[in-house]
């Protein structure tokens, strides 16, 4: 049941072992970064534990299983709202469970942000709403269908707003008769703390490089040496190793953004940095702050090359191509500098602050950062 899922091998056994000692909580939170498998670890246990105490022939269950419309599996997930809907209308799963499911159905390694360009709102704010709750708790009081365990799975709870939350809470406190929370979240510390104290919390780490290694091999028939290329600069996630195979990778938009504003800050050219700014500020947020994720990758493995530590760098044949030039301008005077800039830059992208400002301000800044030696 967890054939989706790329190593993690210890964490597959935890999860198990909590089943045959029988010490399954009612609520469990998989936490851990993006791409490392946190989903689809959710997933390939929620079906273990629906397998297991099926009333149902085995084949007609795994039917169901595999299709992801077994009726004791229930999805909980970030959405948006659509013009088309109502002004009082709160927004609920069920709203884009036909969406949802092709999502999921291509694959459990996916992001937000392919999430948002799924439901069609790539600048919007997805969240949780209250709606979403009381619609969860009229779910989950209705008896097993099968007879055995009802399973939540509660897709990046961190996004659930407070009225939500709170409701949440409430069914954590009173669980309904053999049901199993489990949720799978980046951000825990953006949780209530009521909430944290109620689940039991399994920290996912990054894939090991082996695991991504076998599976590019295994999976996309890459030759030994690609697999090894690719499996290093993933940095323990599959969805990075993914995207690095796809030949539009956005990493290819990113290194062409971060190419451009590193030779207009280097010849000073303060329109054409402007310009990169409202070419910035056009995307979309969640997009934005890819971008400023890359761009910190780039920065670090540029510094590791300037003093040589090949074995310690990962990058791209492209990445390392301009790196051959570029490398030298970073260095121990704006390492940590640069890094700041670009951090605040995050925060304050996530904030909602005007992007054409943020993202000309680190644009000015870097023009003093890079001759600093």
């Amino acid at each position: 049941m967890f054939e989706q899922v790329i190593g993690q091998q210890d964490i597959q056994q935890r999860l198990m072992q909590l089943v045959s000692e029988g010490r399954l909580p009612h609520a469990l939170m998989l936490c851990g970064p993006q791409g490392c498998g946190k989903k689809a670890l959710a997933i390939g246990f929620a079906k273990e534990l629906l397998k297991a105490n099926s009333k149902l022939p085995t084949a007609n269950c795994q039917a169901m299983l595999d299709k992801l419309e077994h009726p004791d599996l229930h999805f909980t997930y970030p959405t948006i709202k659509l013009p088309s809907m109502g002004a009082d209308h709160k927004p609920v799963s069920d709203d884009f469970a036909a969406q949802w499911h092709d999502m999921i159905m291509g694959g459990y390694y996916f992001t937000m942000t392919d999430w948002l360009e799924q439901m069609g709102g790539e600048n919007q704010q997805a969240i949780i709403t209250a709606g979403e709750s009381d619609a969860l708790i009229r779910k989950l009081s209705l008896k097993s269908s099968q007879g055995g365990y009802k399973v939540c799975i509660i897709w990046l709870p961190e996004r659930m707003n407070i009225e939500c939350a709170n409701k949440i809470l409430k069914l954590l406190e009173e669980p309904p008769s053999q049901t199993v929370f489990i949720m799978v979240c980046e951000e825990p510390e953006k949780l209530l703390d009521t909430i944290r104290s109620r689940v039991q919390r399994i920290d996912v780490k990054r894939i090991d490089t082996d695991s991504i290694c076998q599976a590019l091999k295994e999976k996309r028939g890459l030759s030994d040496d690609m697999a090894q290329r690719i499996s290093r600069m993933a940095n323990g996630s599959w969805r990075q190793a993914m995207e690095l195979l796809t030949a539009d990778s956005e990493n290819e938009l990113f290194l062409d953004l971060f190419q451009a504003l590193m030779r207009l800050a280097y010849q000073r050219k303060v329109k054409e940095l402007k310009q990169w700014s409202e070419q910035l500020a056009s995307m979309g947020r969640e997009r934005q702050k890819r971008f400023l994720t890359y761009f910190l990758r780039l920065i670090r493995e540029n510094f590791m090359y300037n003093f040589q530590q090949g074995d310690l760098c990962y990058m791209s044949q492209r990445e390392e191509e301009f790196a051959k030039n570029f490398a030298r301008f970073i260095n121990e005077a704006n390492i940590l500098p640069i890094t700041e800039l670009v951090d605040r830059a995050i925060r304050d992208i996530g904030q909602n602050a005007n992007a054409k400002i943020v993202f000309f301000d680190m644009a000015l800044q870097m023009i003093v950062l890079l001759i600093q030696k």
